[in-house]
C-alpha cells in the first residue's frame, strides 16, 4: 500500500495485490488518521482479489468521518457488497447501481 500526493487529491492511496481483512485494516487506519474534510483516492485498480470481509470493514470505515473518498477499481461484485454494507457507492465516486454486462 504506497502514498502520494497529486494536484487534485490531498492523499492517494494504491492497493495491490489481495484486498482481505489485513489489507483493509491497513487502509481503515490510514482513513481513520486522515484529517477532517481531507480528500483520499484509494486506487484499487492492482487488486487482483478481494475477500468479502476486506469490503465489509472498508465499507464500515468509509461510513465514519467527514473525509472526502474516492475509489477507483471496483469490481461490480464489490460495488454491490458495499451497499449491501451501508455504504453508498455514489458518495464514493462510483455508480449507485452498476449496469449489467449483459446489455
Amino acid at each position: 500500500m504506497g502514498r502520494s500526493g497529486t494536484d487534485t487529491w490531498e492523499r492517494v492511496v494504491r492497493v495491490d495485490g489481495v484486498f482481505d481483512v489485513p489489507a483493509a485494516r491497513r487502509l481503515e487506519q490510514v482513513l481513520e488518521r486522515a484529517h477532517d474534510g481531507e480528500a483520499i483516492r484509494v486506487d484499487l485498480t492492482q487488486v487482483r482479489e478481494f475477500h468479502d470481509f476486506g469490503i465489509a470493514i472498508l465499507a464500515q470505515a468509509l461510513k465514519h468521518g467527514t473525509r472526502r473518498v474516492a475509489l477507483e477499481g471496483l469490481r461490480r461484485h464489490q460495488v454491490t457488497m458495499l451497499r449491501y454494507f451501508g455504504a453508498d457507492p455514489a458518495r464514493f465516486g462510483l455508480p449507485a447501481a452498476p449496469q449489467s454486462d449483459l446489455g
